[in-house]
C-alpha cells in the first residue's frame, strides 16, 4: 500500500512541469527587450473625407501652398485635422514650427499657386502625383523679390477612411 501511495505521489509530483511556461510580465517583457509594449492607438478619423481619391488630394494640395505668415500655423492645424497617420504627422508638425517661426512673421512671406495636375502614381495603389505652380512673396523683405513662380512635386497617398470617402494619409513633397 505504501508502494502505491508512494508512486501516486511521484506521478502527481511529475505533471505539474508538464503545462506552458507562464506569460512573462510586461515589466520583464520590458527588461529583457527593452521596450515596453503599449496597446495599439485608436484608429484616427479625419473631418471632411471626399468623395474621391483626387478630390481630396487636390483639396488638400491647394490649402497646403495657399498660406501668408498670419494663417499658416493655422492652416497646418487644419490639414492636420483633415488627414491621418504620416500626413497628420506632418502637419502637426508644420504647424508647431511655423507658429514660432520670426524670420516668417517678420518678412510677412506668403505662399500661392495652383494644383496644376494629380495622376495615380504607376505601380502605387493609392499613392499620387502631385504638380502645383506656387510663387512665394514676402511684403516686409525684397528676398523674394523677383522670383519667378516655380513648379514643385509631392507624393499623396490616400487611405478609405469609410466606403467611398478617403482622406490623405500620406503627404511628401519632393522638392
Amino acid at each position: 500500500m505504501r508502494k502505491l501511495i508512494l508512486l501516486c505521489a511521484l506521478a502527481c509530483a511529475g505533471c505539474g512541469g508538464h503545462g506552458a511556461p507562464p506569460e512573462p510580465s510586461p515589466v520583464a517583457e520590458a527588461n529583457a527587450t527593452h521596450e515596453y509594449p503599449s496597446p495599439a492607438p485608436p484608429r484616427q478619423t479625419a473631418t471632411r473625407p471626399a468623395l474621391g481619391a483626387t478630390a481630396v488630394i487636390t483639396s488638400f494640395a491647394t490649402a497646403y501652398i495657399n498660406w501668408s505668415a498670419e494663417t499658416v500655423s493655422a492652416d497646418m492645424r487644419s490639414l492636420a485635422a483633415r488627414s491621418v497617420g504620416q500626413a497628420r504627422a506632418a502637419m502637426t508638425l508644420a504647424a508647431a514650427q511655423t507658429a514660432g517661426d520670426y524670420e516668417l512673421q517678420r518678412g510677412g512671406i506668403a505662399n500661392s499657386g495652383t494644383v496644376e495636375a494629380v495622376a495615380p502614381r504607376s505601380g502605387h495603389q493609392h499613392e499620387y502625383v502631385v504638380v502645383t505652380l506656387e510663387s512665394t512673396t514676402a511684403s516686409d523683405t525684397t528676398a523674394y523679390q523677383g522670383l519667378k513662380p516655380a513648379w514643385h512635386i509631392a507624393l499623396a497617398t490616400v487611405t478609405e477612411q469609410r466606403p467611398g470617402r478617403w482622406v490623405v494619409s500620406g503627404w511628401q513633397p519632393e522638392n
